[in-house]
């Protein structure tokens, strides 16, 4: 007769629920301070513009009337604005493509790692490490009536050439594109750079094996597999140069000559702190807003953003 051992049955661990509830308690403890800050500094100033743009508000010290669709009658009807819109979409179409693109190039070459490409990153990244007012000093002297470009221009014979760049209505807007221009293109550089040097080594190997050149590298290798990053960068860039261009106007040109420069960030800049129309001026803001979210909604259907 055999005998059956039963084994004693085995407790089976308790599921560490407890321990689970605690880690997501301790995150969301962590988090509130961010989400304050966020809904304070953040949704909170931009509630206060959709309610600022609908009164009547000439100054800090003076209180503010609700008028309805006044702001938004006037804002139709000035031709300031219509300037400004027109200005701001030629900046935005002309300086975009070619920062992202140019610098999308840069990056590539900085990551063959040359002969000298760490004195180059370096130098691209001065321009990041310039303060606003520095930049705007630097390209008076660079663009003014006796400035660098002239200068160089008469070095040459090109007498002919020589203007006031940045008071001619006709050169003023694109002289600020290339200031534009140059401050975006080094650093957005350096970023993919970064990226860029993530790709294995091996990948544009073998593609020399296929006789792939650089050029085919670059766009059939880097492109596809950057290519979210680079819808990143775009987005940054876009915003950074949509409500970023009232500094270097201000510094530069103050919109003119004849409005020849002026932007939508600009104007907001300008109602505000030089004309005391505080009111008014955010309801030019709420435009602004509109401008930036339908340009980021291009941005993402363009590159299929899945973020």
């Amino acid at each position: 007769m055999t005998t059956l051992l039963e084994r004693p049955a085995t407790a089976r661990p308790a599921p560490r629920r407890s321990a689970g509830r605690n880690r997501d308690r301790g995150i969301i403890v962590l988090a509130v301070p961010s989400l304050v800050w966020y809904l304070i500094f953040t949704l909170g100033p931009l509630l206060a513009m959709f309610v600022i743009a609908f009164t009547d508000w000439r100054g800090l010290n003076v209180p503010a009337h609700f008028n309805g669709l006044t702001n938004v009658r006037k804002l139709l009807a000035d031709d300031r604005v219509a300037t400004a819109l027109g200005n701001t979409t030629v900046l935005m179409v002309v300086s975009l493509p070619v920062i992202m693109v140019g610098s999308f190039m840069l990056g590539y070459f900085l990551n063959l790692k040359l002969p000298g490409h760490r004195i180059l990153r370096v130098i691209m990244f001065i321009p990041a490490l310039i303060s606003l007012s520095s930049l705007g000093m630097l390209f008076v002297a660079v663009l003014g009536p006796e400035g660098l470009i002239n200068g160089a221009l008469d070095q040459f014979g090109l007498h002919s050439l020589v203007t006031t760049w940045l008071a001619d209505p006709t050169w003023a807007l694109p002289s600020l594109i290339g200031v534009t221009i140059w401050s975006g293109l080094g650093f957005t550089s350096i970023l993919f750079a970064a990226r860029l040097s993530a790709i294995d080594e091996e990948i544009y190997a073998a593609a020399e094996l296929d006789g792939a050149n650089h050029w085919r590298k670059m766009w059939s290798i880097a492109w596809p597999i950057c290519r979210e990053y680079f819808g990143v960068l775009t987005m940054l860039q876009y915003l950074w140069n949509l409500f970023g261009s009232a500094g270097l106007v201000l510094l530069l040109t103050k919109g003119g000559p004849d409005q020849a420069t002026s932007t939508l960030s600009w104007l907001v800049y300008r109602f505000s702190f030089m004309a005391d129309q505080i009111g008014y001026s955010q309801t030019i803001g709420l435009l602004l807003f509109v401008f930036g979210i339908f340009g980021l909604v291009i941005i993402r259907s363009v590159f299929r953003a899945r973020y």
